[in-house]
């Protein structure tokens, strides 16, 4: 991807912006990014995370400052943080607003909102400040044998998916990019289905993967839930009775064609509330990063996110 000079680039902002760049995202992409960011700090603010969870501590100190748009520059990892940041101040949603720069392996929440990937035509884009309000992702859960809380944007899953991102070598998905997570997911085929139960919705049914959308894509450009929109009020949720190598043969015949799966094993609906149980230990991802365990409830607070949009 080539990047234009940098005094060509119209960056023109008309709010408090601060910027919240990952530097291990894309290494060497986010190195030549680096100049470009320089430029725009004459704009706007730019804070580096320097470990993991550092980007939610970064966006709750950036709301605090009253910046009025908040930049993820990484990947879905990072928006999740920087998301979870502007939730933990008082009224945060209601002050600032989210923009994504994305830098990181897969992008699914960029791709939804068709961020430009080139970072030159997505600064110009968050320039602009064109605002959309979509619903926001809610999820109560277990983490290290505690109730948490925490908002997703794009998706969750409990099951193999959950299994895998626990799996996955993050040297390798440096090296490899999404392929890590094909490698780390064959590596999961391996471990016991997950035994999920959905309350209310399903009942007295077991499911070994439950995904769940608040947009239509997952895991990249694949349209898993096609009926799904960031405002429609709603998340969607795909479960399935068996998750094996048959099940992903399938799917892979069927998903890029924006079609559900039309599987005996597959159970589909729209809900703005659900749980989800397991007498076992089963992990929780949100928006592609490991979060927690069952059980969990997810629900969405529609219209309650203001994100910067194309």
């Amino acid at each position: 991807m080539g990047l234009a000079p940098a005094e060509t680039i119209p960056y023109q902002c008309r709010v408090r912006i601060c910027l919240i760049f990952n530097p291990a995202a894309k290494g060497d992409k986010a190195r030549t990014l680096r100049r470009h960011l320089e430029l725009f700090q004459s704009q706007c603010t730019l804070r580096e995370t320097t470990a993991v969870g550092a980007g939610r501590t970064l966006a709750a100190k950036a709301v605090e400052d009253g910046f009025e748009t908040i930049i993820a520059a990484g990947g879905d990892g990072t928006i999740n943080e920087v998301l979870n940041g502007i939730g933990d101040v008082p009224e945060g949603f209601a002050q600032a607003r989210l923009a994504v720069l994305p830098l990181g392996t897969v992008n699914v929440f960029a791709r939804e909102i068709r961020m430009p990937f080139n970072p030159v035509k997505a600064l110009a884009v968050i320039a602009a400040g064109r605002e959309q309000r979509i619903d926001l992702g809610i999820a109560d859960f277990i983490n290290q044998g505690k109730a948490e809380r925490r908002y997703f944007i794009q998706l969750a899953g409990s099951g193999l998916d959950a299994l895998a991102i626990e799996k996955v070598d993050w040297h390798l998905k440096k090296k490899l990019g999404p392929l890590a997570y094909v490698w780390a997911g064959l590596k999961a085929l391996q471990s016991p289905a997950a035994k999920i139960r959905i309350s209310a919705h399903a009942p007295g049914e077991i499911f070994a993967q439950v995904l769940i959308g608040n947009g239509a894509y997952y895991g990249g450009s694949i349209r898993v839930f096609p009926r799904a929109g960031l405002n429609s009020g709603k998340i969607d949720v795909l479960g399935l009775r068996q998750f094996g190598l048959l099940t992903l043969l399938k799917a892979g015949f069927t998903l890029p064609f924006g079609r559900h799966l039309q599987l005996s094993e597959a159970f589909h609906f729209q809900t703005d509330q659900f749980r989800m149980e397991s007498d076992a230990h089963t992990g929780l991802e949100l928006d592609g990063e490991l979060a927690g365990e069952l059980p969990a409830t997810l629900s969405v607070r529609p219209a309650a996110l203001r994100i910067v949009v194309p």
